[in-house]
């Protein structure tokens, strides 16, 4: 049901430019706990909380949100078949799911980013952790108010802002329900155009004259379905190198996120361990919780997990790798900066470049949220700007020797 305390007045008072929100929850806890919070902050405009979600399917219409924060676990109707629902109704409404760390839920909030939902924040066990845990707030209010505005900020410029599969297909349509296909993952999808390189406006560097031997990957918000691209892409050319990657996630969805980077790039991927030596043609993925960097041991890289205090808010984060990887690697290194909120790599790239190496970031266009790449290509260090349909292809050239 729609609250009427707290929706009714927000909607009497709010700035025309405000981000809409729908929170679905079944614990009215935790619902009426993520409403205040949305509320309380200017930039957002609680529309309407619901406690399951056949209520929301049935309400987006009129309520007409920007951004739904969706549960997993509901009566009635759960999250993730509410999900396609949602999005035939509303084509360009952005879904954040919220669920607890649970293996089962992992894997289900990143099924539902192959489905058309742009992210997902973890909730702490209990109710209580979820009241006191100031990291969950920030970061739940930060994404819905990053993803919220950048959807207004399209609508506004009459360019629809696009999904992306697990598989790697930019899309405008997103999936359409049809009998009990959406509840089982099959979802049907229409290509929308790919952008072309965006280096208009910001400084580039030549790439570096030696081959690569190494691809460090950064990414956050929209980064499993935009790794899980690349990944396909380079997969069959870096039998000669390892991939070294840091998306900022938590503890459990890394493990998975693993997995399912092994079955795009039909290379063996797993989580990280300390000490362990890095192996080309393998994936190697920062744990969530632990910081990934990288030393030499006998002359061979070798990963080090480190447990110190978070870097830019992260952790795992981007910028010691990327460091550690400079130092290792020198001109040999290939730093790539995906999609995801913040700054966190930006420091790195400029050591990357300090160092002999080359650097690509993703363009605004095809990125979910332009904070880390646009943060990376400010700083003019990067050699190329280009939309995640062409990193791929364009590392694939650099590890064959090709023309850069």
């Amino acid at each position: 049901m729609i609250a009427p305390s707290s929706a009714a007045a927000t909607q009497g008072g709010a700035h025309p430019d405000s981000v809409r929100v729908m929170v679905v929850d079944d614990s009215v806890v935790i619902r009426g706990l993520l409403s205040r919070w949305v509320d309380a902050d200017p930039a957002l405009n609680l529309v309407a909380s619901h406690r399951n979600g056949r209520l929301a399917v049935e309400d987006i219409e009129r309520s007409n949100p920007d951004v739904v924060v969706l549960d997993i676990e509901m009566p009635e109707m759960d999250g993730l078949t509410a999900l396609p629902l949602m999005l035939k109704k509303k084509r360009d409404l952005i879904v954040v799911m919220a669920s607890t760390l649970t293996r089962r839920n992992a894997e289900i909030s990143l099924r539902a980013l192959s489905l058309g939902a742009q992210d997902y924040v973890p909730k702490p066990e209990s109710n209580s952790e979820v009241t006191t845990s100031v990291d969950f707030r920030r970061e739940l209010i930060e994404k819905v108010k990053a993803l919220g505005q950048r959807r207004r900020a399209s609508a506004l410029r009459g360019r629809p802002m696009r999904a992306q599969t697990a598989a790697g297909k930019t899309v405008s349509q997103l999936p359409v329900s049809r009998g009990g296909e959406a509840a089982k993952g099959y979802t049907r999808m229409a290509a929308a155009p790919v952008a072309a390189p965006a280096r208009v406006g910001f400084q580039t560097r030549p790439y570096s004259n030696v081959r690569p031997r190494i691809v460090a990957i950064g990414s956050s918000t929209g980064g499993p379905q935009a790794l899980q691209q690349v990944l396909a892409d380079i997969g069959p050319a870096i039998r000669d190198v390892p991939v070294v990657v840091t998306q900022h996630m938590p503890p459990t969805f890394t493990a998975i996120l693993a997995e399912h980077l092994a079955k795009a790039a039909m290379r063996p991927a797993k989580e990280a361990e300390d000490g362990e030596v890095l192996k080309p043609g393998h994936v190697y993925v920062a744990p969530g919780g632990r910081h990934l960097t990288l030393t030499k041991d006998g002359g061979q890289p070798v990963a080090r997990l480190e447990d110190g205090p978070p870097i830019n808010f992260c952790k795992p984060a981007v910028d010691p790798l990327f460091d550690s990887v400079a130092k290792v690697y020198g001109s040999a290194a290939l730093a790539v900066v995906l999609t995801g909120m913040g700054h966190d790599g930006a420091n790195g790239v400029k050591t990357i470049s300090a160092g002999g190496g080359s650097v690509i970031a993703q363009d605004e266009e095809t990125s979910v949220v332009w904070g880390m790449p646009g943060a990376a290509a400010q700083t003019g260090v990067c050699c190329d700007i280009l939309p995640v349909s062409r990193i791929g292809p364009k590392i694939v050239g650099l590890l064959s020797g090709g023309p850069r």
